[in-house]
């Protein structure tokens, strides 16, 4: 009872969070739009925002194994609510350059505060599931499907509360909205949640297993070839086409809740094993490969059919890409956890998720040069090489525990289990 009542807590936390994360990025994204920033200037934005999340989330894991997951949680959410009082205090009479800096600033403690989130909040899954994989992958795929469909909701309130709050007047809004779980967080947990002993040197920290590594470099590839048509890309492409803000966050908030939702049923259309790794991953190699496929389809769809509605195509094409893009993003999420090893689980998850941090930054750059250089079509072809690359990594993984150096996690129950 008590390890299914952590999981609730640190869900509904995280859920919370990842509210005021998505309405910041659009936000930001909508109000610096509106006052005539290029693509690359607004990608510029979030440079700090990501590569501050590499590092959160390497030294998150660190700290959880030595402090524990619940003071990492809190302090997780109180640079959230810094960071939003931070860009709050902005001043529209500042400079354009001292106006971004402050903005960037801001944005790097927000990613900070995502990414010891993040890397806590997963870690307490791990540290709090008792019933083996069957368990560990529903209870990582509901996290995972709920959290990017609150993401979603955050990006339609981002652009809700920007047309009818204001902006300064959402960001007083959603800090306070964050401080109520923070105080939930700091009663409920237990203290020593997922302490262990950390590693003692860097070289020990980045000393991961093969499995580790390929699904982390993986896991780069994936998350850069969402971003790159994403973050910059597709919103300038839509406004472009005559779309207003709130139907621009609308639709994003749309894609992120569907993409979510079909997280959560993942483990529905998988077909599982007792091993939790001989069917799941090539699973994971299956369905990659047909996700690489659809933004090449979208591009040359865009090409060839210059008279179909342009907009109706790529909304048509992203929802399919975000159906397999769900499914590929929740199973590597659980194999994440299903190759770390039980010991140092917060360590191993971090330093995935800074691998996710790259790869988000990656996109980003990439999303404002390719969309400043050649609109959202090169962003759909730069999406395509990186998810082959994506792909041929998933094919170097292990399929076996007693492979790769595959750290020992719960033993699995029978098939009929899951």
């Amino acid at each position: 009872m008590s390890a299914s009542r952590n999981y609730a807590i640190v869900t509904a936390s995280y859920m919370s969070f990842t509210l005021t994360d998505g309405a910041l990025r659009m936000l930001v994204l909508l109000h610096f739009y509106q006052l005539g920033y290029t693509p690359f200037t607004l990608a510029a934005l979030f440079l700090l925002y990501e590569t501050a999340g590499i590092f959160a989330n390497l030294g998150g894991g660190w700290l959880a194994l030595r402090f524990g997951i619940p003071r990492m949680l809190g302090a997780g959410m109180s640079l959230q609510i810094t960071g939003l009082l931070m860009l709050s205090a902005l001043n529209p009479a500042w400079s354009p350059a001292l106006s971004v800096a402050w903005v960037v600033l801001a944005q790097g403690v927000a990613g900070v505060a995502k990414d010891l989130t993040k890397t806590a909040s997963k870690s307490a899954i791990k540290a709090s599931s008792q019933l083996g994989a069957g368990q560990l992958f529903r209870w990582v795929a509901f996290f995972t499907g709920s959290k990017n469909a609150m993401k979603g909701i955050g990006f339609f309130l981002g652009g809700a509360l920007l047309q009818f709050v204001g902006f300064q007047g959402a960001l007083w809004l959603m800090a306070a909205m964050l401080a109520i779980p923070l105080v939930g967080v700091t009663l409920s947990l237990p203290r020593t949640l997922g302490r262990a002993t950390s590693s003692k040197s860097f070289s020990e920290l980045f000393a991961k297993s093969r499995a580790i590594n390929l699904i982390a470099a993986a896991r780069i590839f994936m998350f850069g070839s969402r971003d790159v048509w994403f973050v910059v890309g597709l919103p300038v492409f839509l406004y472009a086409h005559g779309w207003h803000y709130i139907e621009v966050a609308g639709f994003l908030a749309a894609w992120t809740i569907g993409y979510g939702g079909v997280q959560a049923i993942a483990p529905l259309l998988i077909a599982r094993s007792p091993d939790g790794l001989s069917r799941e991953v090539p699973a994971a190699q299956m369905w990659g490969a047909g996700l690489t496929a659809i933004p090449v389809l979208i591009a040359i769809l865009l090409a060839i059919a210059p008279t179909w509605p342009s907009d109706l195509v790529v909304v048509i094409g992203l929802a399919v890409f975000g159906f397999a893009f769900a499914v590929i993003s929740s199973l590597h999420s659980y194999l994440i956890l299903a190759y770390a090893g039980s010991e140092k689980v917060a360590e191993d998850v971090g330093f995935y998720y800074a691998a996710n941090a790259a790869g988000r930054l990656l996109g980003i750059v990439l999303s404002g040069l390719l969309a400043q250089q050649g609109g959202l079509p090169a962003c759909l072809w730069g999406a395509a090489v990186m998810l082959a690359a994506c792909l041929a990594l998933t094919f170097m993984l292990p399929r076996s525990r007693a492979r790769g150096g595959v750290g020992q996690t719960a033993s699995a129950p029978p098939p009929a289990q899951y």
